[in-house]
């Protein structure tokens, strides 16, 4: 179902766009479509692990922001309507972080950020599939898919089924296969080099 609005929005008109419902939406070809709202254990997730990379970032005086359920911006042809995702978290350039904040426009990301983390739930061929797709279009460098509950098909997290993350790199322009992290495998990040974080210590974050 799409929200009622008189016309298209464009990205920017998007983000200023409130229909009073509470609603949290994503911009499909012009037109807000709302999202479902994510679980507990799904949240805490990304409210921990968000708040752990901050930290991380801010210690090892790494030049990234992180931040929770920002909107990306998605590459589209010249003349074309515009999309968004509303990315779990989204790791800024600390730079253009900066520069948002010398203004009043909504805090997104406006041109492709380093990173972008998923955490899975139902709709699990989004994250694997499609984000996929969009995020290696748009140039992010690290896309890391968290599948905390083991949702996937097992052609991404293997049979029998168990909790996997799975983190895709861009190289010249298109992502490596994505390496897989699971139990107490330490998670090896280009954006995030040497974090001390296992699969499960971030899985646990969810509970």
């Amino acid at each position: 179902m799409y929200a009622a609005i008189p016309q298209t929005l464009t990205f920017a008109e998007f983000l200023a766009w409130d229909d009073a419902s509470g609603r949290t939406f994503e911009l499909l070809d012009g037109i807000p479509v709302p999202l479902s709202e994510p679980n507990a254990n799904h949240e805490d997730l990304i409210e921990r692990l968000c708040t752990y990379l901050e930290t991380y970032c801010q210690d090892q005086a790494l030049p990234y922001v992180s931040r929770q359920s920002k909107q990306v911006r998605l590459k589209t042809a010249p003349g074309d309507r515009e999309k968004s995702r509303k990315a779990d978290i989204v790791i800024f350039a600390k730079d253009e972080w900066q520069r948002m904040k010398t203004n009043s426009s909504s805090a997104a990301a406006y041109v492709p950020p380093p990173g972008v983390i998923e955490v899975v739930s139902n709709n699990w061929k989004d994250d694997y599939l499609t984000k996929l797709a969009e995020y290696e279009d748009l140039g992010v460098l690290e896309y890391l898919i968290i599948d905390y509950a083991a949702f996937g098909g097992i052609r991404y997290i293997g049979s029998p089924k168990q909790p996997t993350i799975t983190i895709y790199q861009l190289e010249n322009g298109e992502y490596l296969p994505g390496k897989v992290f699971r139990g107490e495998d330490q998670i090896a990040s280009i954006l995030f080099p040497g974090i001390p974080l296992t699969a499960e210590q971030i899985f646990a974050m969810s509970r």
